[in-house]
């Protein structure tokens, strides 16, 4: 009988081992679904703070009737100040467009003024930028001034821009397009050439003649 007792203990090891790591796995399967829980969660209070803040914005267009405002597909709301009626041409990746703008919060308050902000260069849809910005600029003609009212989602989101811009702010961006033109156009006018001086060689009635030192001494 002890001829066996090393095998069969082996045996009931693994079956232990084995029943441990079923076990184990099993216990880690509430993780998951509390994850899974979570997001449930997370996904309700993004709505709740979606629909919140169009209600505010809902309210702040009824409350001026006379102002007509339009909604983008992109989920935020503008209107014209100044409209171009002549031209087509709206900004487009490869453009750069020059603009001047403005940040307010939904009660009107200045958050950033257009001198804080001003000159903006942007290299359109290459840099990062508000999103809502990023995507009414290519909506608009050279020289149309137009108001924009971005949810948070649009603007900075959660984190806010970690100085005046606060946590889930919708905004107010008052945008004018001063113009805007290809990167290569764009690029040739900025070029600086670099001119090469060259100087004259010195003649010889340049070059002072040498003297030779008197001797003060036997003089």
């Amino acid at each position: 009988m002890l001829k066996f007792s090393t095998p069969i203990a082996l045996v009931f090891f693994l079956i232990l081992v084995m029943s441990s790591c079923k076990q184990h796995q099993e216990a880690r399967r509430p993780l998951s679904q509390a994850s899974g829980s979570f997001m449930k969660k997370s996904i309700q209070r993004n709505k709740k703070l979606v629909a919140t803040e169009e209600d505010k914005i809902e309210a702040l267009i009824k409350s001026d009737p006379k102002i007509k405002y339009l909604a983008s597909k992109k989920g935020y709301w503008y209107t014209y100040q100044t409209r171009n009626e002549t031209d087509t041409l709206t900004p487009k990746k490869g453009d750069v467009a020059f603009f001047d703008y403005e940040i307010k919060d939904l009660k009107g308050a200045i958050i950033y003024s257009e001198v804080e902000l001003r000159p903006q260069i942007y290299y359109v849809d290459k840099q990062n930028i508000m999103m809502g910005l990023r995507d009414g600029i290519k909506l608009m003609r050279k020289n149309e001034k137009v108001t924009f009212l971005f949810p948070s989602n649009m603007g900075y989101g959660y984190h806010g821009d970690d100085k005046k811009i606060g946590t889930n702010q919708p905004l107010i961006c008052t945008v004018t397009l001063r113009d805007f033109k290809s990167e290569a156009t764009y690029k040739k006018e900025n070029e600086t050439p670099v001119k090469t001086v060259v100087l004259p060689a010195p003649s010889k009635q340049q070059v002072p003649p040498t003297s030779t030192p008197k001797d003060t001494i036997n003089q």
